[in-house]
């Protein structure tokens, strides 16, 4: 840890800042932070030149191994494959030579094509697919600008992806609806052989609630799918929420922004380079996520010194006083930063999914202690 926080990580960098899909339920374009509207659709080679400069910086700076690159957008792939494989390799010649850069490219999948994945594989360019499920309907919210279905083309950008580039398949992004049959939709995503699953929370606060809130609604569907997945013995594909919940019961370390008290080690440079918080702050309000710095002035380190980004790094001192004297707390976290918000009490708050975290973290915690048991007593977990 340096003078100013935890350093930087990963640098999620919007390479497009539009979006060829207009998703009914998108915080990014349909939430209440429009300023997107006021900046270049594409980022310019200036801003992804001197963007390439301050991760190397960064990287000296502190001595990293290894940073995550993640191109984002909008829909990335709109700025053109040969942009993003130029601008990844300027970041791979700059940073230090034993710092490794992992690249992925998140996408919708439809504009995924034989030649384009060739060129994302051949530059070490992993592909992350956002979809809410492996059949037509889970996708039926996700529509372009003139309201066609975006399953057709996502369908095939993914297969293609599984089919002949299992090597670059980062894995499936899937955000929970609870009104999906949880085993279901699990079983239709493994259809799509993803390594690996993120389940994400859709992003609610206090004062505009997630939709279909009540009870434990979500963490019922995560208790579900966890089961499926436990018994299967893990083995079917890696599920991030439920690998970094064990690892913390198990008081390993585990970095997610979901659960956990790790420091916040990610930012995002957007298209006109300026340098901001991550985009899930744009659910609460519109400018949440600004810092008011940009590339051209400033380094990453002055983005340490942030107020948000400082407060994200306290770990349990930034939180709400339920939520330090809560005996889960070590696991939880408070849950996702961005749902935490409420009007006029900013973050510090119990997040909005207070009662689904509970109950997916004590079960899945009743599921490892279950199974423990009948180890010790065998005998395979070794002399006490």
């Amino acid at each position: 840890m340096s003078a100013t926080g935890h350093p930087f990580r990963q640098f999620i960098v919007k390479v497009h800042g539009r979006c060829n899909l207009a998703c009914t339920y998108c915080y990014l374009y349909e939430g209440p932070d429009s300023t997107w509207r006021a900046r270049p659709a594409t980022a310019p080679p200036n801003v992804l030149d001197r963007t390439a400069d301050r991760i190397a910086e960064h990287a000296r700076t502190h001595g990293l191994t290894t940073v995550s690159l993640v191109l984002h957008g909008g829909e990335p792939l709109l700025a053109g494959v040969g942009t993003l494989a130029g601008f990844t390799e300027a970041v791979r010649l700059r940073i230090p030579a034993d710092c490794t850069v992992r690249a992925t490219v998140q996408t919708n999948a439809t504009l995924l094509t034989q030649d384009r994945v060739s060129v994302l594989a051949g530059h070490g360019i992993e592909i992350g697919i956002s979809l809410d499920g492996g059949r037509a309907r889970h996708n039926a919210r996700r529509v372009d600008h003139a309201g066609r279905p975006s399953w057709p083309a996502a369908a095939r950008g993914v297969r293609l992806v599984a089919d002949r580039f299992p090597e670059s398949y980062a894995g499936l992004l899937t955000v929970v609806d609870p009104m999906l049959d949880p085993v279901e939709t699990y079983d239709s995503l493994l259809e799509l052989r993803p390594p690996a699953i993120d389940l994400l929370l859709p992003h609610g606060n206090w004062s505009v609630p997630p939709p279909h809130k009540s009870g434990s609604r979500y963490g019922d569907w995560l208790c579900a799918v966890f089961d499926r997945w436990w018994s299967a013995g893990r083995r079917e594909t890696r599920v991030r929420l439920f690998e970094e919940c064990l690892a913390l019961l198990l008081g390993l370390p585990a970095a997610t922004e979901s659960l956990g008290l790790a420091p916040f080690d990610a930012l995002v440079v957007e298209t006109d380079g300026s340098i901001e918080q991550v985009d899930s702050l744009k659910s609460a309000y519109e400018g949440a996520a600004r810092t008011g710095l940009d590339v051209f002035r400033h380094a990453f380190d002055e983005a340490l010194r942030h107020p948000g980004v400082a407060a994200r790094q306290a770990g349990a001192a930034a939180l709400a006083d339920e939520c330090r004297s809560c005996p889960l707390l070590s696991v939880c976290g408070g849950g996702h930063y961005a749902h935490r918000y409420r009007a006029g009490h900013g973050f510090r708050n119990p997040s909005v999914y207070c009662a689904d975290l509970e109950r997916f973290i004590r079960h899945a915690a009743g599921r490892l202690a279950a199974d423990a048991v009948p180890a010790v007593a065998s005998g395979e977990g070794g002399t006490p």
